[in-house]
């Protein structure tokens, strides 16, 4: 077993107790929350006459059903205001501090929790949701959890879980122009499989990932369980404390700051700490990925040729097949020239400010191709506004994607942003399951922001690193 990494230091502090299961109970440092997952387990605390135990640990926000073009109450979907009633009824009961969208705090919960100072170093952080692995970015263990452990977490501040492997991914080098975050990982899941973490966290590390921001990183962590971790994250440093000194939570109480630094350095990773295995990848060859498939793990380089099924393992060859054929994509071609029909770029993967600024640089001066539908959905209010002061939602709008308010919209089509019969999508998101953005013949290429940007300018996917070759041949 791994010895004297992130995960074990931050572990062993938290663990209460081993149950009789061999599970270990580990006190929850942050609790999030929505509209989505947790009403059964509030209702499940009230039919036992039962209190949540530490409201104050607890932050709720609405998130996957809120409408991004009007949310004017009461909300057109008869459920999406069912649930929304409900969440507000419930945290109101339990004096849950909620970030609804009357506030200016509302957004998706991996977008909020961070921005807010609320995620950090050395918690451990849980939510019912699967991308919780997002919170790993600042050195906490973040774990998406179920309605029932959500129903324990509420009543006892706890939850049982079995402690896992680590694996120390190394991604050497450096990004090359048009190679982002989201590459990095795409080609992760891609070389060790989207059933390949099974039983690991994932340690992300090496001057490939020491070199991003908070957002790549959190990009990076966000697609830990699309590679079947169990959780993601990477060592804090001057860049994790310098983003989290800039937060809501710090910017006006420096002491409370220095007060919580040493332990949130206490926790990294020993130089010499054990792993249980260790990858390496060597960023220096990457290039901007796309999705061929129907699983993040169908991923190839731009200029790479899709994979015939049959060079694939035997256990991935009829998975292949039927991805290929849904995709009408054929082995030996690459996916540029993939013609898309909408342009999405959001999600809790790839919704922040820094996402947009890259996006809006690549649109700026050009216009959306005229058939596709391109949206524009921020992670959060904050992200919103601040977008539109620096004048990036004008970009947008000008070159003819719609601006929307913030929500998980298109990325797993619970509300009125889906895709529509056999339509294509260019997607920022993290899932390209069949149905996930709404219809069942819809089809999904996962890429970077920059890259979505590109697909929707020339209604087709395309390597980011060429638009300008292709406009200047075009001229």
């Amino acid at each position: 077993m791994s010895e004297g990494t992130l995960y074990d230091k931050v572990w062993d502090r938290h663990k209460v107790t081993t149950l009789p299961t061999g599970q270990d109970q580990l006190f929850v440092g942050l609790h999030l929350i929505h509209e989505v997952t947790s009403p059964q387990a509030f209702g499940m605390l009230r039919e036992r006459e039962m209190e949540v135990a530490y409201p104050k640990l607890t932050y709720a926000t609405v998130d996957h059903i809120v409408p991004t073009a009007d949310q004017s109450r009461p909300y057109g979907d008869d459920a999406a205001e069912r649930m929304m009633s409900e969440l507000e009824e419930n945290v109101r009961d339990a004096g849950i501090e909620f970030a609804d969208p009357s506030t200016g705090d509302q957004g998706i919960v991996h977008v909020v929790g961070p921005e807010q100072g609320l995620t950090q170093p050395g918690k451990t952080i849980v939510c019912g949701d699967s991308h919780t692995s997002t919170h790993g970015a600042f050195g906490a263990l973040a774990f998406g959890i179920g309605t029932s452990q959500i129903r324990d977490v509420l009543a006892t501040g706890c939850v049982a879980m079995e402690k896992s492997d680590v694996r120390r991914i190394e991604v050497t080098g450096e990004l090359g122009d048009g190679v982002e975050a989201k590459d990095v990982i795409l080609q992760i899941i891609r070389k060790l499989g989207t059933d390949g973490g099974v039983g690991y966290v994932y340690e992300y590390g090496g001057d490939a990932v020491e070199s991003l921001g908070m957002e790549g990183r959190m990009s990076i962590c966000n697609m830990s369980i699309e590679g079947g971790a169990r959780a993601g994250y990477v060592n804090p440093d001057e860049t994790t404390f310098e983003w989290l000194g800039d937060t809501e939570a710090f910017r006006d109480d420096p002491d409370e700051f220095e007060r919580l630094k040493p332990y949130w350095e206490s926790v990294a990773s020993d130089g010499d700490a054990e792993y249980d295995d260790v990858v390496t990848i060597d960023g220096d060859a990457l290039e901007p990925m796309v999705t061929w498939g129907t699983t993040p793990g169908q991923g190839v380089g731009i200029s790479e040729p899709i994979p015939a099924p049959e060079d694939l393992p035997a256990d991935k060859q009829d998975t292949a097949r039927r991805a290929q054929d849904h995709m009408r994509v054929e082995p030996g071609e690459t996916m540029q020239g993939y013609q898309v029909d909408v342009a999405f770029l959001g999600s809790c993967t790839n919704a922040r400010l820094p996402d947009l600024r890259r996006g809006a640089q690549v649109v700026r001066g050009r216009e959306v191709h005229e058939d596709v539908r391109a949206l524009v959905v921020p992670g959060s209010q904050h992200v919103q506004r601040a977008a539109e002061e620096e004048g990036l939602a004008d970009t947008f709008r000008e070159a003819g994607f719609e601006w929307r308010n913030a929500g998980c919209s298109m990325c797993l089509g619970m509300n009125e942003d889906q895709l529509e019969g056999d339509e294509a999508s260019a997607s920022s998101s993290n899932r390209n399951f069949v149905g996930r953005q709404g219809s069942k013949d819809g089809r999904t290429v996962l890429m970077s922001p920059v890259m979505v940007a590109a697909a929707a300018v020339r209604g087709e996917v395309t390597d980011v690193r060429d638009l300008e070759t292709l406009e200047e041949a075009e001229a």
